[in-house]
């Protein structure tokens, strides 16, 4: 299953540092405007210490884990949507995402430019999301320019089509992005092949600096600008996680203890990289099933709600038709009892058939 999320926001707010610090990848992370013009892409693992706790359960010689994609998106300005600082061609590259990471800038650098000569979060969060709804009402008005013709002979589909149309324009005039109207499953599959950038699930990053404005000033309005933006995240129902770039960036190549060691040093107490993955996998609805033996532990995604057969089809397309039943036994249960054969006697491993929705952690056998 091939899931990404692209990193946005506007110049200089820390994309590319991000991105390296997220895949270990070399980018252009240069201080000016418009510095990376393809987009990159790096493919990320889901930190998940199940998997390992199974992998030594299993003195197994592979561990294979989850991963996501991020693509690394250049800066969007004010008048992308017209195609401002190659804004048309960086909006196509955010089309092709399943999902949106925004990144804010909520740090003071005089050394680091601001496109508009100041940091102000909320502004910059309206400037972007502005900008993506414009784009999306351009496609909405165009296609109910070219649907009319079906319409007035009287097309059924085209009919539905437009109502549905019109309801998002109407949204997006509003200044809101489609992704907070509520569509029904007919509806939603009847706009399906627009790929509308404001309907992507979309969680913000707020790229903070060691020893600058901490969590609980941003929280108790010790710093008006970001408890305005906490505020304003919240009125939203957005999802965020907070990220020092620069810091996580400088820590790419450490592991384990040194690692942590130096975060302390430089001041970021979180994980936010790993932090930043996890969140991401949770806004694409994905959740991991595991399987497990000798040869190969590995996780598997799948989306959350997916019924056996389904998730089968993650391992091998023809699992879904030649499916019989699965035998389930969740991740910590299994560990516990030290071995399959003690968690069968236990009666820790079930027999599932076709109805059995897969949950998190599951470690599944399927027979086929």
């Amino acid at each position: 299953m091939k899931l990404s999320i692209g990193i946005v926001g506007l110049p200089n707010v820390g994309k590319s540092t991000l991105f390296n610090a997220l895949t270990k990848k070399s980018v252009p992370a240069d201080n000016y405007p418009f510095c990376t013009i393809d987009p990159a892409v790096g493919i990320v693992a889901v930190p998940d210490e199940r998997l390992y706790k199974l992998a030594v359960f299993s003195k197994t010689q592979k561990t294979v884990p989850a991963v996501v994609e991020f693509v690394d998106i250049a800066g969007l300005v004010k008048g992308a949507s017209e195609g401002a600082g190659l804004g048309n061609q960086f909006l196509s590259h955010i089309r092709e995402v399943n999902a949106i990471a925004q990144v804010v800038r909520i740090f003071e650098d005089q050394n680091v430019i601001h496109v508009d000569g100041r940091v102000s979060p909320v502004d910059d969060i309206q400037v972007i999301n502005l900008e993506l709804i414009l784009a999306d009402l351009q496609t909405v008005n165009k296609r109910l320019g070219s649907i009319e013709k079906d319409v007035k002979r009287g097309d059924k589909l085209a009919i539905f089509e437009k109502g549905v149309l019109e309801k998002i324009k109407k949204t997006l005039e509003d200044e809101k992005l489609i992704n907070t109207l509520t569509l029904d499953e007919e509806e939603t599959e009847s706009i399906k092949g627009f790929q509308f950038l404001t309907m992507k699930p979309m969680m913000y990053i707020l790229n903070k600096k060691s020893g600058g404005v901490n969590l609980d000033e941003m929280e108790n309005g010790n710093e008006a600008r970001y408890k305005a933006l906490i505020d304003y995240l919240k009125a939203q129902g957005s999802e965020w996680v907070v990220v020092d770039a620069k810091v996580e960036h400088e820590l790419k190549d450490l592991e384990g203890e040194e690692k942590e060691m130096f975060r302390q040093e430089l001041g970021a107490s979180d994980d936010g990289i790993n932090n930043l993955i996890k969140a991401g996998y949770s806004l694409l609805n994905l959740q991991t099933y595991f399987t497990t033996g000798e040869k190969e532990t590995r996780a598997w995604t799948i989306e959350k709600g997916w019924t056996a057969p389904l998730a089968g089809t993650a391992i091998h397309t023809d699992f879904k038709d030649k499916f019989i039943r699965a035998e389930v036994v969740f991740w910590n249960g299994l560990i516990d009892a030290g071995s399959f054969a003690n968690a069968r006697d236990k009666g820790l491993i079930r027999t599932e058939g076709k109805e059995y929705v897969v949950k998190d952690g599951d470690v599944v056998e399927f027979r086929v």
